[in-house]
Formats: C-alpha cells, sequence, structure tokens
C-alpha cells in the first residue's frame, strides 16, 4: 500500500511540474509498435504515429458523419471515364517531403511517387499487408508482380500498364473492372507516396525510415518504447475543417473552421501496456486521453454507463462512441485439425459463452454480434442472426460428430493470444476454461503484438480472436478478408477458400450499394455461417475520456490523422 501511494506521489508530483506546458498532446500506444512502413502498416498501433507523418490524396472528413472524403494531396476529386475503368487524378503543387538522410532537400512530391508506391504494394520483396488493396483491380499489375519477382532494379526499370504518371503532377490508374471503393483506397496510408530516392537508399526497407509530408515529423523512435513528434512548420496541406454535421455545431467544434494546422507543437506516444498504468497515466495528466478498457469501467462509470461525480470533477469528459470494429473467434481452415473438421468448429461455436464473455472483458458495453458485418455499413440488419449459440449439450453433441467424444482423442489445441498483458491472458483463459468443460484442453499462447501479427501473415496460427476495423464504411471491406486472392501475407489470415464464395464477392466488389448488392451480402454470409470459419463475437463499443484541456476532439475509429486538428488549452 505505501509503495503505490508513493507511485501516486511520484506521478502527480510529475504532473505539476509539467502543468504548463499546453503545446504537448502525450497518447498512449497499448503494445509495440510493428512499423511504421506505409506499404506494411496494417494495425490500429502503428496506425496512429503513422498517420500524422505520412498523408495520402484523400482524406476522410473530420467532422462529418457518414463519412466522406476530402482532397488532401490530390488537387480536387478525379476524373472518371464513362466506363468507370481510368481515373486520372491531379496533384497539389509545392507539397515537400520532411527533411530526411534519404532525399535530396526541398523534394517535392511527384505524381511518380504515388506509382513508385503501389508498386511497393505489390512488389514480393515488400510483403506488403496492402497488397489486397489493388491486387486483381489494376491492369497490368499482376504481370508486373510475376516478372519482376524481388529483383528491385526491376521494381524501377519496368512500367505497369495501368499506372502512369504523364507528368509530375498527374497520376493515371487504369482499372480491370469497375471498382467503386479506388477513392477510399487513395486515402488509405497504404498508398502514401513514396520517393525513388528514399526506396533506392533504403533498399526497399523503411520499417524506420521516415518520408513523410505530413503535419508531424518524427524526432525520436523506439518501437518499444515511444515516437515523438514535432511540429512540421513547412505544412500546408490541409486546414481546419469549415463543414460538419449535427454534433460538430452541437459541440462547437467548428470554431477554428479555416485555421493553419497543425495546432500543438509536440507530440508523444508512449507503449504502455498495462491497462492500471495507463489509468494512472491518465489521471495524473500524463496521458490526455484513453479508451476505456474492461478493467477501467468500474474507476470511471457508473452501472449506467454515466461518468462518476470523482470523473467528473476532475475536469474529464466522455465520448461514448458506436464504432467500426467487431472481433470473433477464427480457425485455420488450413490446420488438418481444425480445418478439416466443421462439427469441432461447430461444437467450439456453440460451446463459448459469448453473453458471458462481453460481460467480463467489456462490462457489457459492447453489443453481441448478429452478423459478420458490423452496423453502420450499408446493406447491415438488425433482424440477422447467427445459427449457433451458447448451448453446451449441443456443443457436446457435435463434438461427439467430430469424434472426439467428450473430447476422448482430440489433441490440445493451440489458441494465441494477441498481446502479452494481463487481460489478453485472461481473455485467452477464459475460452481456455469454456472448452475445457466440453472435454477439449486447450494451450493458450502469449505474444507481443508485432509477434501476433507476424503469425497472422505467415498463416501460422490455429485458432485465435479475429478482429477487425473498416478501412472504410463498405461491405467489400469486410468480405475481402476471406477471398482466396488475400491469402497471408493478405489479410486472408484464416485462409478460407471458397470458389462459389470468390465468384459472388467478384460480382459484389463492383457494385454501388443497392437491392443487387445487399442480396449479395446476404447470400455471402450465409456461405460463412455454413462453412464457419468465424464463430461471431461482439462488436465493439467505445468509451473514450479525456481532459478537458483537449479541444476539438471527435472519436473516430477509421480517422486517424486526427492529432493535427486538436489543441491544448490550460494543460
Amino acid at each position: 500500500m505505501k509503495l503505490a501511494l508513493l507511485a501516486l506521489l511520484v506521478i502527480s508530483c510529475a504532473c505539476t511540474k509539467r502543468g504548463q506546458n499546453s503545446d504537448q498532446i502525450d497518447i498512449s500506444l497499448s503494445a509495440d509498435i510493428s512499423t511504421l512502413d506505409p506499404a506494411n502498416c496494417y494495425d490500429t498501433i502503428c496506425f496512429q504515429p503513422l498517420m500524422q507523418v505520412y498523408e495520402t490524396l484523400y482524406e476522410i472528413e473530420y467532422l462529418k458523419r457518414p463519412y466522406t472524403l476530402r482532397p488532401l494531396l490530390a488537387d480536387g476529386f478525379p476524373a472518371v471515364s464513362t466506363n468507370r475503368l481510368k481515373y486520372t487524378f491531379k496533384i497539389k503543387k509545392g507539397i515537400r517531403y520532411h527533411p530526411s538522410e534519404l532525399l535530396p532537400k526541398d523534394r517535392e512530391v511527384t505524381a511518380q511517387d504515388f506509382v513508385n508506391q503501389i508498386k511497393r504494394l505489390a512488389f514480393q520483396g515488400t510483403r506488403s499487408q496492402g497488397l489486397w488493396l489493388v491486387d486483381q483491380k489494376i491492369k497490368g499489375l499482376s504481370e508486373w508482380r510475376e516478372k519482376v519477382g524481388t529483383n528491385l532494379e526491376k521494381f524501377f526499370q519496368e512500367p505497369i500498364s495501368g499506372v502512369s504518371a504523364p507528368d509530375d503532377r498527374t497520376l493515371v490508374i487504369e482499372l480491370l473492372r469497375p471498382y467503386p471503393q479506388l477513392l477510399w483506397a487513395m486515402g488509405m496510408s497504404f498508398t502514401s507516396p513514396v520517393p525513388e530516392e528514399a526506396i533506392r537508399r533504403a533498399q526497399n526497407d523503411l520499417r524506420d525510415k521516415f518520408v513523410g509530408t505530413g503535419p508531424y515529423i518524427i524526432t525520436r523512435y523506439n518501437p518499444s518504447q515511444e515516437v515523438v513528434l514535432t511540429k512540421n512548420e513547412a505544412y500546408t496541406a490541409s486546414v481546419y475543417p469549415s463543414q460538419g454535421d449535427r454534433f460538430a455545431h452541437e459541440k462547437g467544434l467548428l470554431k477554428d473552421a479555416g485555421a493553419r494546422l497543425p495546432f500543438v507543437k509536440n507530440v508523444h506516444f508512449r507503449v504502455i501496456e498495462e491497462t492500471q498504468t495507463e489509468w494512472l497515466n491518465f489521471m495524473a495528466r500524463k496521458i490526455d486521453l484513453v479508451n476505456l478498457m474492461k478493467d477501467q469501467y468500474p474507476l470511471a462509470l457508473t452501472p449506467e454507463g454515466k461518468l462518476k461525480p470523482e470523473i467528473t470533477k476532475e475536469s474529464i469528459n466522455l465520448q461514448a462512441s458506436p464504432t467500426l470494429i467487431y472481433w470473433w473467434i477464427s480457425f485455420n481452415m488450413k490446420d488438418p485439425l481444425l480445418g478439416k473438421n466443421l462439427n469441432l468448429r461447430k461444437a467450439i461455436a456453440y460451446g463459448v459463452n459469448i453473453d458471458k464473455y462481453i460481460e467480463l472483458f467489456t462490462y457489457n458495453i459492447a453489443q453481441k454480434a448478429n452478423s459478420i458485418y458490423p452496423p453502420g455499413i450499408a446493406g447491415y440488419s438488425p433482424s440477422r442472426d447467427l445459427p449457433y449459440k451458447y448451448d453446451l449439450p449441443l456443443a457436446k453433441e457435435y463434438l461427439k460428430k467430430a469424434g472426439f467424444p467428450n473430447g476422448k482423442g482430440l489433441p490440445k489445441l493451440i489458441y494465441d493470444v494477441r498481446g502479452a498483458d494481463t487481460r489478453k491472458r485472461q481473455m485467452g483463459e477464459f475460452v481456455q476454461q469454456e472448452l475445457r468443460n466440453l472435454g477439449i484442453e486447450v494451450e493458450v499462447r502469449l505474444n507481443t503484438f508485432p509477434a501476433f501479427l507476424e503469425k497472422s501473415r505467415s498463416g501460422d496460427l490455429q485458432f485465435w480472436q479475429g478482429g477487425w476495423v473498416l478501412d472504410y464504411p463498405d461491405a467489400e471491406n469486410v468480405l475481402q478478408l476471406l477471398t482466396t486472392a488475400h491469402f497471408p501475407p493478405g489479410p486472408n489470415s484464416s485462409q478460407y477458400s471458397n470458389p462459389e464464395y470468390d465468384r459472388l464477392f467478384n460480382e459484389l466488389r463492383e457494385l454501388e450499394d443497392g437491392d443487387r448488392k445487399f442480396e449479395l451480402m446476404r447470400n455471402l454470409e450465409d456461405i460463412i455461417h455454413r462453412d464457419l470459419p468465424w464463430t461471431m463475437q461482439y462488436y465493439s463499443r467505445n468509451y473514450i475520456l479525456y481532459h478537458d484541456y483537449l479541444k476539438n476532439f471527435r472519436y473516430s475509429d477509421i480517422i486517424y490523422n486526427n492529432v493535427k486538428y486538436l489543441r491544448v488549452v490550460g494543460k
């Protein structure tokens, strides 16, 4: 008790000394940073620092819902051919990269830099997590990928027939088929421009080398500890938005309309894996906001989900937000045991009490999933039901049908978890105990988050908790997770393959929202429920606390370049 009290006093004293500094934002990261290469960053941890540094042709409007795009590095929206197969983008003039040992001084962004990055997504030597974004969509890309292989010199020499830069300000993309999500793709960090000089000098290894154009410049980087950013004084690409929805007007979020960005000079991302440590730092004002986890809910919220009086007294605000984040139990369909035995997967689907899981690990704040699609995308239906539910006797029947009555003869299964902190371990142990009630023995394996991601990218998992944050609000972004074309290192870590599913997906991905697309969504979901590569768990709802001195804050789980909009007043 004395040691704990001393720790609180030390934190409090440190906060008092820093209280006069109102020109820094402090943000916690819950795990190590896997990479800061825009071709391979594909998790919510690395996105946060990376998206303050790199920019794209388009960005999501900060203050509008439903989500829409606005030009960022693009000079307006593209010219599109009548057959929807050719897009011509214009690039803003005068956008310069940050000072870098990889680049000549005052290097300007050119259209060729976007061509380079699209090549990096397809280049086998990059092993990009973003290949799915362009694969089988851009004319000549697959042929280029096979021809170039891992030869970096050929990377530069060989053109892609469907991607060109006729001049420094013009980017042309020609498609194999209509791709309605292309503008969303050009707003993802995967398509950030990267100069040829940087690729050559870094030998295409940009994990810890940075060539961004964004509002902040990286001045210190230690992936297991921290990232320190400093304001880019030359930044001109965007200003504070002048339009917003009803929420933005009611919360007074448009006061800075038209103002130059960014507002705050320094940004400090700190890796804090334990939720208790994060909470102490938040209450001591050493970090400025916190996305509440299970262990923190009772500290901050009443059973009704309101802030406790002692928290509001500290000038702390709450934003409760639905999200585009959802979770499931995922099976490796190439695994000789789980992947080949549907009845064994059904036994697990019926044998894990998801209601209890939600109660224990989300404080009953999460919404139990009823579909593979999350609320918030066109075509989601609240009336859909999953074909399985918690039913222990039925789970035992399926285990018997699988050939393992009461678990007899079944080898131990391996359940990998997404981290090594207390909460992740407890989540794994819950699944372990639930399945032990069936007679299924499970080994829970802890991982660092980067190690978990690497196992996912190599297809080296048996079963685990899968999760996804939509890149853009479209069913295509959900369904592509299970296509044959997106096997690891792509996002189909379940390695699920079904020709019928692929055929229907290929039709759906070309459609705008409408009756035929929504019909296909239902058909594709039925196939997934039949084959069961996933058993759904829940949709996240986020409760975010932030100190009153943090101004212009609006939570979104798909807008990551939000730090430039924030002010700190009276910290």
